[in-house]
């Protein structure tokens, strides 16, 4: 039951913004949700669960499963989900503002118009759908959000952080290879010593961003802001450039490949 209602919501992850009916997901209270997390008997299982539009503000998870779960339009502020699998989860407009998700899971996770600004994703994996995201001061370290090269029957699955903001937000010594992040305003954002392989900066602006060390080989900077970046080592071996900005500004001591 579990792998067909997984399947179910992977295959419709691929055309979300169609009108989705949750059918079949069992709609959960505040209280019940309180009741489970809290039940020391056994990890809390809220698998497939329908908890959209619930204020679940502040509430401590206790590393629950919720992967298929559909928390779309959540009060999720200040939530401990710490170690959680949401896996193939739904969280659009999902306000996680200053939410804990250390080590969590996010595997094909919907995030879309989400608000994540001062969360704490330190150690987590993440591939999933974070269009129009606020990350504003978000702490996303020792992030694992690389592309998964071992399924790909459905196409590359990839985290696509685009046309969302950034600023500040700390992805130092994370691995974020061949994501999509165009469009993404990271002004004033750490990405030092992170893995930016074939990554795509299409119309980012990385104005006052700190990429020092970062490996940006392969990478496309097309109509990118790079006023006062600091670029100190970054390997740009191969990347593609094409209308950028403000390198005359940035700190390239030891970056190489640059134009």
């Amino acid at each position: 039951m579990r792998r067909a209602i997984a399947s179910l919501v992977f295959l419709t992850f691929a055309a979300f913004g169609q009108s989705l009916h949750w059918d079949g997901y069992e709609r959960l209270t505040r209280e019940q949700v309180l009741q489970i997390v809290s039940d020391p008997s056994a990890p809390p299982d809220l698998y497939a669960k329908n908890l959209s539009g619930l204020n679940l503000a502040g509430v401590d998870f206790n590393g629950a499963n919720l992967s298929a779960a559909v928390l779309n339009d959540a009060n999720l502020i200040g939530a401990r989900l710490d170690g959680c699998k949401l896996n193939v989860s739904f969280l659009h407009r999902a306000n996680l503002m200053g939410a804990s998700l250390q080590g969590a899971v996010l595997f094909s996770v919907q995030l879309q118009e989400g608000v994540l600004k001062d969360a704490n994703l330190s150690g987590a994996r993440l591939i999933g759908d974070l269009r129009d995201v606020d990350l504003s001061n978000a702490r996303l370290t020792n992030v694992n959000a690389a592309a998964d090269m071992k399924n790909q029957s459905m196409g590359l699955m990839r985290t696509g952080i685009v046309s969302a903001i950034a600023i500040e937000a700390d992805l130092s010594d994370s691995d974020f290879s061949r994501s999509d992040l165009s469009f993404t305003d990271f002004t004033g954002a750490k990405l030092v010593r992170t893995k930016l392989y074939r990554a795509d900066f299409s119309g980012a602006q990385l104005v006052d961003a700190d990429l020092s060390g970062a490996d940006a080989r392969d990478a496309t900077f097309i109509d990118v802001d790079f006023t006062r970046a600091n670029l100190t080592n970054v390997d740009f071996t191969g990347a593609s450039f094409q209308g950028v900005r403000g390198l005359e500004s940035a700190i390239k001591t030891g970056a190489r490949g640059l134009p």
